[in-house]
């Protein structure tokens, strides 16, 4: 088959591609693939990686030989493509006639292959050499039971004729490898070969394409390994470091990628696979020079600008992965693995309208893209587009997995998402301060969902279905707002940005800028009310705020912005190159069969000398070589009693202050206040399991609180800061407010900030916060530049 240029590349048509098998493989493996944030992008491009090297150059001509390069044909030659096009030429709808329409062609096409030898274990007998080769053409031409009738007959001739075992093998596993028998009876005639011609490095490598996809990988790797001893090549060391890969071996698959690319350094595709192991290993800076690299020498690689826009993605640098995003995009428009990446890195930026265009183009191309559904449907339940929504979600439902396969988990988490937004919509116009999702869902909902346990919760009652009288969020125009409310929401933002971490992984979201602004906004309300002996309206009750009630307030606006709010899976801590670093402040050390475990212990205020669990960080190796680095909190009740007795004392010290404070100008009262809340919230960053939500949270708290005290924060988290990590990792709550004031550069609040309207007034309902965060913001930034 020529390419679409007309240019000549190599072409192959004797064995199954790796890249098919490996697709093949992918379906057992995909549904063990975590994305992250809830949907790693990292198993979004181990996705596609296993997909794309089937697609081959322009024109469909595959990329490299499959029985051995001595074997290979020219594109240009008739010998693969005379059936397609008489195919058509005659007419005929299923050609099965094609084998009586072209004997001249097949036997012509034959003669001109026995000639030349080119074709696998060829004889010194002419005769025999011409009736292999028509068995060959048979195979190239998709009639593999004709090849394998032909092969039989010579085989009843001459039982341990080698070139027609082989074939035979070849025309099996051409068959498909779907069917059991098929593939049973390719690795025995390929096996028969082997015994007969153990030194042919080609024979090896075609039973490894047929062994990968059943699963029987390391047999796969044995066999391409004896071929690489064999006979060293390129593609081999490629083949191979692409099964190391699929095994998450990404260490040893980089060495193989980079052997292979030392053999032939014009390899795009191994320069890709190169930059996905080190993009598997964090190493995402050394993987966009290996995808910028697979650019220079192919320009229009849709797969590496898709796999370097998920890298920028990944550091958070969101206009650079959008551009490549595009670039790949341009070369394809319908390339959906693209379309999925840019629309999920659109949701977490907080640009929803953009996401949902992605998603509904991705579904357009693939009606049953679990993943485009599932993000879909969140979409349209984070803007109040419940029955669009809750529609999207119902038809991830319908796809249910087969008999012995493994749910995705899309399909394991869309019933919690389905029920939770049920429970939104039936709550969209009830006073937020009249309810409370934590006490009205079953505390084994939450934990269930954040474990993607499947939804068999005992004695649960669904949730009432979508109300009609309950209608949809409708946009709401900025300019419909109140001046004063449009200034508190434009404040909201400014602050919202400074809680926002400059780290490889976080993604800026502007729609959780706003939320957070706001929710320091009305901690900052509430906490003032109280000093000043004021009662809130919290959960249905008028009493006064308890420390919890701040978080609460946090977790309001976080949820509004996100329909999973908290419940989020417990992740590993992100981005720690030197453990060592932590070791001088943990307390105990343990040396574990595979690697070793770190507790921390966090030192009592109250009782001083008393120290409490504070996180288990653990370090081992995978059995195949690759370090496991996870933190963990033990969230047992005796140990949060513990914790919430701390708080518990240091909000009670904080409330006597704060209200000797607002009678007060003594400096020394406002430095002991903004102690006591970074102390507060340091037990906080303890007790709590790490999450994004979780983090940002507390640091909405930690701004409203000492918004409260008269001290704003002007600062910025500095590079690569966590401030989580920061708290976990202190030596003591004294330790934690050091390091914080230290980038706070806190400086006294502006007047202004005492006229801005209630934000519980302004935005009583869910309703009316999903409205508030649907609204465009671009006046604020207008307001910003002209103010500058």
């Amino acid at each position: 088959m020529a390419s679409a240029g007309g240019t000549c590349c190599r072409c192959c048509w004797g064995t199954v591609a790796l890249g098919l098998l490996v697709l093949l493989l992918l379906g057992a493996a995909r549904a063990a693939l975590a994305l992250t944030e809830q949907y790693p992008a990292l198993s979004l491009l181990k996705q596609e990686l296993h997909r794309q090297p089937r697609q081959g150059q322009a024109g469909g001509c595959p990329q490299t030989p499959d029985w051995g390069e001595q074997y290979a044909v020219e594109c240009d030659s008739p010998l693969l493509r005379f059936h397609e096009s008489d195919c058509e030429l005659r007419g005929s709808s299923s050609c099965e006639s094609l084998l009586s329409l072209n004997t001249e062609q097949i036997l012509s096409q034959a003669k001109s292959l026995a000639e030349q030898k080119r074709f696998p274990f060829a004889t010194d007998n002419d005769n025999t050499n011409e009736d292999l080769a028509i068995a060959y053409v048979l195979i190239g031409s998709g009639l593999y039971d004709e090849a394998i009738r032909h092969f039989s007959t010579m085989l009843q001739e001459d039982p341990e004729l080698v070139s027609a075992i082989y074939g035979r093998g070849i025309a099996y596993g051409k068959k498909g490898l779907h069917d059991i028998n098929n593939a049973e009876l390719a690795l025995y005639e390929l096996s028969r070969v082997i015994s007969l011609e153990p030194d042919r490095p080609e024979v090896f490598e075609q039973r490894a394409e047929i062994l990968s996809p059943l699963g029987r990988i390391s047999e796969a790797l044995a066999d391409l390994t004896k071929a690489i001893q064999l006979q060293p090549s390129a593609r081999l060391y490629r083949h191979r470091g692409t099964l190391y890969f699929i095994s998450e071996d990404y260490a040893t698959a980089h060495e193989d990628f980079q052997r292979s690319l030392e053999l032939n350094k014009n390899q795009p595709i191994a320069m890709l696979y190169k930059g996905l192991t080190f993009f598997h290993r964090g190493l995402l800076k050394e993987a966009i020079e290996s995808f910028k690299e697979a650019l220079k020498q192919k320009a229009d690689f849709i797969d590496a600008y898709k796999s370097l826009g998920q890298a920028y993605r990944e550091l958070g640098n969101f206009d650079a992965a959008t551009e490549n995003f595009q670039k790949a995009l341009l070369l394809n428009q319908n390339h959906v693995q693209t379309l999925q990446l840019r629309g999920m890195m659109l949701y977490h930026h907080g640009s929803l309208d953009e996401a949902l265009k992605n998603f509904k183009r991705c579904l357009q191309l693939e009606p049953y893209n679990e993943v485009c559904q599932y993000m879909k449907g969140l979409s349209h339940v984070a803007m109040g587009q419940f029955y669009e929504g809750i529609k999207a979600q119902t038809k991830v439902m319908l796809n249910d997995p087969l008999p012995g396969q493994k749910a995705s988990p899309e399909y394991l988490k869309v019933k919690y998402l389905r029920e939770y937004s049920r429970y939104l919509h039936a709550h969209l116009d009830t006073p937020l301060t009249e309810y409370n999702v934590d006490t009205d869902l079953p505390g084994n909902f939450k934990d269930h969902w954040a474990k993607n346990l499947p939804f068999l919760i005992e004695d649960y009652e669904e949730q009432p279905g979508l109300q009609p009288h309950i209608k949809d969020v409708l946009f709401q125009n900025f300019e419909s707002y109140k001046p004063e409310v449009q200034e508190l929401v434009c404040v909201a933002d400014r602050l919202g940005s400074l809680m926002q971490y400059e780290t490889p992984g976080f993604l800026p979201n502007k729609r959780i800028h706003r939320a957070m602004g706001l929710a320091a906004l009305e901690v900052m309300q509430a906490v003032q009310r109280t000093w000043a002996n004021s009662k809130v309206r919290m959960n249905g009750k008028t009493r006064l705020m308890q420390w919890r009630d701040m978080f609460d307030i946090a977790v309001k606006w976080r949820s509004a912005n996100n329909p999973k709010g908290l419940l989020e899976v417990r992740e590993a801590l992100e981005n720690v190159h030197k453990v060592e670093d932590l070791l001088p402040i943990m307390k105990f050390n343990s040396k574990t069969r595979d690697g070793f475990t770190v507790n921390t212990k966090v030192p009592s205020l109250k009782d001083q000398g008393k120290e409490y669990d504070g996180f288990t960080i653990t370090i081992t190796g995978d059995k195949v070589g690759n370090i496991l680095f996870s933190v963990e909190t033990q969230t047992t009740e005796e140990r949060t009693q513990l914790y919430h007795a701390e708080i518990d004392a240091l909000y009670k010290d904080l409330t006597a202050k704060g209200k000797v404070l607002i009678l007060s100008a003594e400096l020394g009262e406002a430095d002991a206040v903004c102690n006591l809340i970074l102390s507060l919230v340091y037990y906080f960053y303890n007790l709590m399991p790490l999450s994004r939500g979780s983090s940002v949270i507390a640091y909405s708290v930690i701004m409203g609180a000492l918004m409260a005290s008269g001290k704003e924060v002007a600062g910025k988290i500095p590079k690569g800061k966590l401030v989580d990590f920061e708290a976990m990792t202190a030596p003591g709550s004294e330790a934690f407010s050091k390091i914080a004031r230290s980038w706070m550069n806190l400086q006294s609040i502006s007047p202004s900030y005492k006229s801005l309207p209630s934000v519980s007034e302004s935005f009583p309902t869910l309703r009316t916060m999903i409205e508030v965060l649907n609204a465009d913001s671009s006046r604020c930034l207008k307001k910003t530049i002209v103010a500058v």
